[in-house]
């Protein structure tokens, strides 16, 4: 897939008001800090796309990018579908009643989209398995949201280190989980993963448009 144009198109305070869906959208989130909106610019190409910042917590809305692509560069085949930038969950220095905010914003979202082609859920690959992204993942079970892990910084730690930490997170979902979600292990500096997440996202796109 060729991104030929990445535009951000509007925040939406709730899922009643973001745009008609009418094309295919996917969603990113992630633990706060994990790195994603890095992510979003090095799939896009456009480091200005997303803002990124040091500091937890700043997005706070359900952000929509308006993606223009083909399937290959100098196509004239073109696919028109929405990237979607979605708050943290964890830590953010906010009050208890705007984190309960974001909760029931966030999952209104990710349970009524209904052009909701798939979650790309960040683990930091740094760090071994954390109770709050196992604690997310098994709700979007619960919830039947389709969902695929994307762990990132791998450029950032030894590969031994980032190897052992996807392998025990999802030893860690074995537990309760009969089958696993398809994962990608990703680098926003070295572009690692770009193909992987973008090929996903095309399938799906073709699976959209065969079920209208």
């Amino acid at each position: 897939m060729h991104i030929q144009q990445a535009v951000y198109l509007i925040s939406s305070p709730e899922v009643e008001k973001c745009p008609a869906p009418d094309r295919p959208e996917y969603a990113f989130i992630g633990r706060s800090n994990v790195g994603k909106s890095s992510l979003i610019n090095m799939i896009c190409r456009n480091q200005k796309l997303a803002k990124t910042s040091g500091s937890p917590g700043k997005t706070q809305l359900i952000n929509h990018f308006n993606i223009l692509s083909s399937p290959a560069e100098g196509s004239k085949e073109t696919t028109r579908w929405y990237l979607v930038d979605l708050p943290g969950y964890g830590f953010a220095k906010v009050s208890i009643n705007q984190r309960r905010q974001w909760e029931k914003m966030i999952e209104n979202y990710l349970r009524k989209r209904e052009n909701l082609g798939m979650v790309f859920v960040l683990i930091d690959s740094r760090h071994s398995p954390q109770a709050i992204d196992l604690e997310f993942v098994n709700q979007l079970g619960e919830w039947e949201v389709p969902f695929t892990l994307i762990f990132t910084k791998s450029d950032k730690e030894i590969q031994r280190v980032v190897s052992k930490n996807v392998r025990d997170f999802l030893d860690a979902m074995r537990e309760t989980w009969q089958f696993l979600p398809a994962h990608v292990v990703t680098s926003a500096i070295k572009g690692t993963g770009r193909k992987q997440i973008l090929d996903m996202i095309a399938e799906s796109n073709s699976s959209f448009e065969e079920r209208r």
